[in-house]
């Protein structure tokens, strides 16, 4: 059974945009926290973003100003909006969700690949 599943990467051109979504399954209680990981070849894994049940958010320095995240708590879905995109942005992008604050259940991935 998929319980986190993320969708809407792709390739695309720097400077394009992409919107990600990742869907939480109905059989995770008590979500807290949804976040965006990201891990490029080579490199370890990131925190790109994350946003509280609340609605506060934080994002790393490298993406402030270019991506947003959001959440619909009714959909159990948190999205990822990527505008001005560079090279240095490809990746593998994982969804996390975090239930009673303790458990957290990663997605299995999606490929963002911006060209120059």
């Amino acid at each position: 059974q998929v319980q986190v599943a993320e969708s809407g990467g792709g390739l695309v051109q720097a400077g394009g945009s992409l919107r990600l979504s990742c869907a939480a399954s109905r059989s995770i209680f008590s979500i807290n926290a949804m976040s965006w990981y990201r891990q490029a070849p080579g490199k370890q894994r990131e925190l790109v973003a994350g946003i509280s049940s609340g609605g506060s958010t934080n994002y790393a320095d490298s993406v402030k100003g270019r991506f947003t995240i959001s959440r619909d708590n009714a959909k159990n879905t948190v999205y990822l909006q990527m505008n001005s995109l560079k090279p240095e942005d490809t990746a593998v992008y994982y969804c996390v969700v975090t239930s009673g604050g303790i458990y957290n259940y990663w997605g299995q991935g999606t490929q963002v690949t911006v060209s120059s």
